[in-house]
């Protein structure tokens, strides 16, 4: 009927207090070298410089969905992925939430003991509609973790489906989170990254150190251009002579400090 408006879809909020709470075996935490949620651990110490260089970056340059690569497989991001959010969600009053979105080699949820029946991938194949029913709160923290259960085929053809505009309409306008970060497959892997990266605000690119290339870091910033590339991560750097910072997981003198 004429001046009848078209129905829309309800607006779905994906608030932190939505989420199943969930709390990590201390063993898998170990186990996977997770230390941004504690603050006494010297190896936190990165991230927690780290986080805070981050967050003034997203503020200054007005990015909320970033998205976290490498060039190619093994270079960290996941764990860095990880860290990061984790150090980032103790020292914010918004939550955080962390997404796997590297659906053929999803880790995230190993990472911290979670085995999840369904995630991200179902939501994407059109079988839940609402994210908070895989998302969960890491207990005790502002952190949520969407995980993924892995497919090794049309991940591709699930990214670019109206599902995927769905998924990032309800982050970017539905959620409480502060910062939403997503764990990304390798952009040499295939075009998931340069698929997903059209619809966020900016990147980060894990750089392997010794392995990863100049060549690979341009041809990266080149291939995912536009999409703004707000700084990059040094993994695995050990320092050399004369490095008295400590980058890496820090020297004694660090080690006396956080005791």
């Amino acid at each position: 009927m004429a001046g009848t408006d078209a129905p829309t879809r309800e607006a779905i909020m994906l608030t932190l207090d939505r989420l199943a709470e969930f709390t990590p075996d201390l063993a898998d935490i170990r186990e996977n070298r997770i230390v941004g949620f504690n603050s006494r651990d010297v190896r936190a110490r990165p991230f927690n410089l780290l986080r805070t260089s981050f967050a003034k970056r997203l503020k200054e340059d007005g990015c909320r969905m970033v998205g976290i690569t490498s060039a190619t497989p093994a270079a960290g991001k996941s764990f860095l992925s990880m860290n990061l959010a984790s150090s980032l969600a103790r020292v914010t009053d918004e939550p955080v939430y962390l997404v796997d979105l590297d659906i053929r080699r999803a880790s995230l949820a190993s990472e911290v003991g979670l085995k999840p029946e369904q995630g991200i991938e179902t939501f994407l194949e059109g079988g839940i509609d609402d994210l908070a029913s895989v998302g969960r709160r890491i207990s005790g923290t502002n952190l949520g973790l969407f995980p993924t259960v892995r497919r090794t085929k049309n991940t591709a053809e699930l990214l670019a489906g109206e599902q995927f505009g769905r998924m990032i309409d309800q982050l970017r306008n539905g959620s409480d989170a502060a910062t939403i970060l997503f764990d990304l497959p390798p952009a040499f892997a295939n075009d998931d990254a340069m698929i997903i990266l059209d619809q966020l605000d900016g990147f980060v690119l894990a750089v392997d150190a010794g392995r990863t290339t100049r060549k690979q870091v341009e041809d990266v910033l080149a291939m995912l251009s536009p999409t703004p590339c707000v700084g990059s991560i040094l993994n695995r750097y050990r320092g050399g002579l004369g490095d008295s910072y400590g980058y890496g997981y820090g020297g004694p003198s660090y080690g006396k400090y956080y005791e």
